[in-house]
């Protein structure tokens, strides 16, 4: 099912709250750039908006409002923020996370929104425009019941994880030290229903982006269930917006987009504001993950 995006920033001018509106005033005081807004494809022009493709699981970066239907979190506001300056339309849509390559190299999606960490093997497939820096963190329920402190701690253990993500296969590589006790590594379409495993005690532990987990850990509604086995982010990479190979012209688009809104201040309100001031990145770049 399609979702429309109406950020946060939109829903606290829409319902007038107070403080929170004249933030949200502040920070969504982006430039048009009518330069930037000519130099997007045509294709793009003539349709009146840019498609994003995301996994709405992963608070604070993207995940549903309490009315289920509206995306909210970082990305989707950061998203208002490049369509300001774009002076075009950002639309997101749910769609598998482990689809969401291929889908943008057919063209169903300009890229993805969806915290993906840019990596040399999906470099083969997509051009990625980084803006945030996180590694993985290793999610238990509260208590941690199970004294899980590294990864060798989950030898032996059953872990539940999002298929097709950098930390399904950062588990994978990790087994080489499990010598005779191996994790049992379950893998799910959602990172909703892996923490449901964890949440029900059916697995030890989940691995997520840090700035995921640490929401989980420290969110009134979650925090009553999760926590950080430690402080640790084990492969820390850039997270950016894929897109197609051979559709440069939309991604230089978006990266001088992006440029204004780190230029301009926004994008650190914004990290301030979903609690994500620790990934900042100096400046934003492509293909982050192979250069030099």
């Amino acid at each position: 099912m399609k979702k429309l995006l109406i950020s946060t920033l939109a829903l606290a001018l829409l319902t007038g709250c107070g403080d929170k509106a004249d933030e949200a005033t502040e920070q969504s005081a982006v430039q048009f750039d009518q330069a930037l807004h000519d130099s997007l494809p045509q294709a793009v022009l003539d349709r009146g908006y840019i498609r994003f493709v995301t996994d709405a699981s992963y608070a604070p970066m993207e995940s549903f409002a309490a009315d289920g239907r509206t995306i909210v979190g970082f990305e989707p506001d950061l998203a208002d923020a490049i369509g300001q300056v774009l002076g075009i339309r950002i639309q997101i849509e749910t769609g598998p996370f482990q689809t969401a390559l291929d889908k943008v190299a057919d063209g169903t999606y300009e890229g993805v929104l969806s915290a993906m960490t840019d990596t040399a093997e999906r470099e083969k497939k997509a051009d990625f425009v980084d803006y945030l820096s996180a590694g993985s963190s290793i999610i238990v329920q509260r208590g941690n019941p199970h004294r899980v402190a590294d990864l060798t701690g989950l030898c032996g253990n059953v872990v539940a994880i999002e298929k097709g993500t950098i930390q399904a296969d950062l588990l994978h590589r990790s087994q080489s030290e499990c010598d005779d006790r191996p994790m049992k590594i379950n893998e799910y379409k959602t990172n909703a229903d892996a923490l449901l495993q964890l949440r029900t005690g059916r697995a030890v532990a989940v691995l997520n982006d840090f700035p995921a987990a640490t929401h989980l850990a420290t969110d009134s509604r979650t925090k009553d269930y999760y926590e950080l086995a430690s402080t640790a982010q084990y492969d820390t990479g850039l997270i950016g917006i894929p897109f197609a190979k051979g559709n440069s012209q939309l991604r230089d688009a978006v990266k001088g987009a992006l440029d204004h809104v780190v230029a301009n201040g926004t994008y650190a309100d914004l990290l301030q504001r979903w609690n994500l001031t620790s990934g900042a990145v100096k400046a934003v770049s492509i293909n982050g993950a192979t250069q030099d």
